[in-house]
């Protein structure tokens, strides 16, 4: 089922999710509804708390890297079956210089804007057997990574912006959350007062 994506202004955005523990009832329900909202609004990535799940859980699918819009194999051709489900993930390292790349978001539709990120990270992570898992993660894997675990501390993308920078996205914002967009997938909205 297709759930509606929280749009910026919904107070769970900004929350810091809990943890997980095994057993927790509809899991795997919600990451096969949480993959077909994902794959119908075009993303990478989606975490629990953009469809209003304040839990330690995000999804990634980085095949879209891998191929240029001719469907010929780019530098990031290694993504072509990247496709995780992370549950209670935390960073434990990051390194490297920082490099600015172009981001988005599902829940802040339209608005792109270069953000920092370190280019290699160690994290912790269990799958959806929670099984443990510590994984070293590079480049764009890395990227994707450290957007969708932002959403799980509360953290969104144009948060990483320098402040005069947020500060004109503001009115863009502030339409967002009113639910002026030209968004094409469900959202819902919850007005900044």
């Amino acid at each position: 089922m297709i759930l509606p994506i929280r749009a910026y202004g919904d107070p769970v955005l900004k929350k810091v999710a809990e943890d997980i523990k095994p057993g927790h009832a509809g899991l795997e329900q919600l990451i096969a509804d949480m993959y077909e909202t994902m794959y119908a609004a075009n993303g990478v990535g989606l975490a629990a708390p953009q469809v209003g799940h304040s839990i330690r859980l995000f999804i990634v699918d980085a095949s879209p890297f891998a191929t240029d819009d001719d469907g010929k194999p780019t530098a990031e051709a290694h993504l072509k079956d990247f496709k995780k489900v992370f549950i209670n993930p935390y960073i434990v390292e990051e390194e490297g210089e920082e490099w600015p790349f172009e981001e988005g978001c599902l829940s802040i539709p339209g608005i792109r804007e270069e953000v920092a990120r370190q280019p290699r990270i160690v994290l912790q992570y269990q799958d959806e057997r929670f099984k443990e898992h510590e994984e070293v993660f590079e480049g764009f894997a890395a990227r994707v990574i450290q957007h969708e675990h932002d959403h799980l501390d509360g953290v969104l993308f144009v948060d990483h912006l320098p402040a005069l920078r947020r500060r004109l996205l503001n009115g863009r914002l502030r339409d967002i959350s009113r639910g002026k967009t030209d968004a094409t997938y469900k959202l819902r909205f919850t007005p900044i007062k």
